[in-house]
C-alpha cells in the first residue's frame, strides 16, 4: 500500500478538475473530437478523473486498470468496427492511458499509444492541459484516418463530449 499515493488521492477535490479543465477547455476538447471524426470512422472519447477513492484506491488500482474499467463502462468497445479509443487522464497521478479497441489496436500497437500518452503528459507538466489533450486527440485521429478513413457520412456511435468521472 502506497501511503503517499493514497494521501494524494484523498486530498483532491472535484474543483481541481474544474480549474484545470474549465468549461471553455471542455468545449475545445469536444470540438476537437467532432472535427477529427469527420475524417475517420473511429470513435474517440476523452475521460478525466481527479482521483480514485474507496476500494479502487486502497486496492492499488493503477491508472491503466482504471482506464480499462472505464473503457468498458463507457461502452467504447461497442462500436461496429471495433475502432473506439479512450484517452483517460488520472489527474492525481498525472497519468494518461489510451485504451483502444481490438480493431484499431491491432493496426497501431501499444508502442504508438504509449508515445502519444507520454507527449500529452509532457504538455501537462507544463500546465498545457487543453493543448495536451487536443494534440493527443489529433495524434489518435491520424491513426484512425490511416486505418479507418471516412467513407461518406459515418454514424457517430459514441458521444463526443468529455467525461468527468
Amino acid at each position: 500500500m502506497n501511503i503517499k499515493r493514497i494521501a494524494k488521492h484523498l486530498l483532491r477535490t472535484r474543483r481541481q478538475v474544474d480549474r484545470v479543465f474549465p468549461q471553455q477547455t471542455m468545449v475545445a476538447i469536444e470540438q476537437a473530437i467532432k472535427a477529427s471524426e469527420t475524417a475517420h470512422l473511429g470513435e474517440i472519447r476523452f475521460a478525466v478523473e481527479d482521483a480514485l477513492d474507496g476500494t479502487p484506491l486502497f486496492k492499488g488500482l493503477s491508472a491503466r486498470q482504471r482506464a480499462i474499467d472505464m473503457f468498458a463502462q463507457l461502452r467504447i468497445w461497442d462500436t461496429e468496427q471495433n475502432n473506439g479509443v479512450l484517452i483517460y487522464l488520472l489527474l492525481a497521478d498525472r497519468d494518461v492511458e489510451i485504451v483502444a479497441d481490438r480493431g484499431i489496436h491491432a493496426k497501431v500497437g501499444a508502442q504508438e499509444w504509449e508515445k502519444i500518452c507520454r507527449t500529452m503528459e509532457t504538455a501537462f507538466k507544463q500546465a498545457n492541459y487543453e493543448d495536451g489533450v487536443v494534440s493527443g486527440i489529433q495524434a489518435v485521429a491520424r491513426h484512425l484516418i490511416e486505418h479507418f478513413p471516412a467513407a461518406g457520412a459515418g454514424q457517430n456511435e459514441l458521444p463526443d463530449e468529455p467525461v468527468v468521472l
